[in-house]
């Protein structure tokens, strides 16, 4: 009998069945499972109450005063993060960032707009920037009314609270990326305060990664009388705002329709409230806002940058911009009373786990581009971010999804790479991306090929 030599037939095997695949970074991260659970209601609760003992926080109040307005609302701000910076051995650069606002509907005269803003400069990549924001005006029923008390608890002291919180805890360790803590002026004027730090932050070259503001974070009563503090909304833009013509007509042919960097951003968020935030899902909302609403993360959107907002998913509107009154039984005004303090500390969880996620990761992957008409497989190719500011790369995942699924569920890590093939992965029945990996796990957000999905270059 003649028998084929075992050498031969091990000279047959393809050479991609005898090479090990890379090795794969943890799955999960120590720190963000410790920052899930770290926000403190009690010291948000303090934080509301402070800003709420200021009386009104409009735009339009005075500035003069120690105690009331939002001039007095500010400069405690600022104090606070001054102390949280002496706290982590002056980590933290407080500025304030503003600009004179004349001549708009809801500013009949000239008025000074200021953000206080907390930097926590990245150890590697100081450019790349992940934001965090809350609002410090408050408006009654009126918007144009200065005077009357507008306490604004949950709209959105509650969102100023939970950066401040979130503040307290990041700062106690260090990232490769930049951390801002931002909180913004003139939002229920007409969004100012945000123009003005989107502005600040193409001044300065910012490479901002991801914007999330904040905006009503702590009350999980609705007006219909559902009371949930299990969910959260993440709104976000489906198509970028700044997209050319040019781009629009290539993505007509190749999807992204639903996979602008803000709306991965929010797929980013909702994973990690799976990962790491108890008891929270996230309710991703295929929406630039509330139905003709608006909000502080649009200033961002229009400048370029990946934004999105994050909220309560049960609104109560006897509650917002409202004057403190009884009519028929009914209270109305956003006091303390109408307060879920533990549901704002666990949504500034959500912030605080997404934010170190991101700035712990390497740069979203640049240039991400995508190929594999006619054939069985598709290729993606992306360029390699530097060194210097990748130091702890890993590698890479590619993910793909159906087109229907709103959530990436494949991936595959394929080492510190350039380019990888999937075999037997058809394109036309999938949507792609890529993300950066660190050695200790932490990942970027993903990024979709092409124009439609770019976060920006390195």
């Amino acid at each position: 009998m003649h028998r084929r030599p075992f050498l031969l037939f091990l000279a047959v095997l393809p050479c991609t069945a005898l090479a090990a695949p890379p090795a794969e970074p943890p799955s999960r991260q120590p720190l963000l499972t410790e920052l899930g659970t770290a926000p403190s209601a009690a010291r948000i609760e303090a934080d509301v109450r402070t800003l709420v003992g200021f009386g009104t926080r409009h735009t339009l109040s005075e500035t003069g005063s120690d105690t009331r307005g939002i001039g007095a609302a500010r400069r405690w701000i600022h104090a606070e993060f001054e102390r949280i910076s002496a706290a982590c051995g002056g980590c933290l650069e407080v500025v304030d960032v503003g600009d004179t606002v004349s001549g708009e509907t809801r500013v009949p005269r000239p008025v000074e707009v200021v953000n206080v803003v907390a930097i926590q400069r990245g150890s590697s990549d100081p450019d790349r920037v992940v934001l965090m924001s809350g609002d410090i005006d408050s408006r009654v029923s009126d918007v144009m009314n200065a005077i009357d008390d507008a306490p604004g608890a949950n709209d959105d002291a509650s969102g100023v609270a939970g950066t401040l919180e979130a503040a307290r805890l990041l700062s106690k360790h260090r990232f490769a990326g930049t951390i801002v803590y931002a909180a913004l002026s003139g939002e229920e004027q007409g969004l100012f305060g945000g123009r003005i730090l989107a502005d600040h932050a193409k001044a300065g070259g910012w490479r901002v990664e991801a914007v999330l503001n904040n905006d009503m974070i702590g009350n999980s009563a609705g007006i219909t009388g559902i009371v949930d503090n299990t969910t959260a909304r993440v709104f976000s833009e489906g198509t970028r705002v700044v997209e050319t013509e040019a781009e629009a007509r290539a993505r007509r042919f190749t999807g992204g329709e639903v996979d602008s960097p803000s709306r991965n951003l929010a797929r980013y968020i909702d994973r990690m409230a799976d990962a790491y935030v108890p008891n929270l899902d996230v309710m991703m909302v295929y929406r630039l806002d509330r139905f003709g609403r608006g909000g502080h993360h649009r200033p961002f959107n229009e400048a370029g940058f990946p934004a999105v907002r994050v909220m309560e998913t049960n609104e109560h509107y006897d509650r917002q911009h409202q004057d403190l009154r009884t009519e028929h039984g009914v209270v109305y005004g956003d006091t303390v009373a109408g307060m879920d303090f533990p549901y704002a500390a666990k949504l500034t969880a959500l912030n605080a786990v997404s934010l170190a996620g991101m700035a712990a990761a390497p740069p979203p992957p640049a240039d991400v581009a995508i190929e594999g008409a006619v054939t069985a497989d598709t290729t993606l190719r992306w360029t390699r971010a530097p060194a210097a500011q990748a130091p702890d790369l890993a590698g890479y995942r590619v993910h793909w999804r159906l087109t229907t699924e709103p959530q990436w569920t494949h991936s595959v890590f394929v080492g510190d790479v350039t380019g990888h093939t999937l075999e037997n992965v058809i394109i036309d029945n999938y949507f792609f991306g890529v993300s950066a990996v660190a050695r200790d796990g932490s990942e970027s957000p993903v990024v979709f090929p092409g124009a439609a999905g770019s976060f920006g270059g390195y």
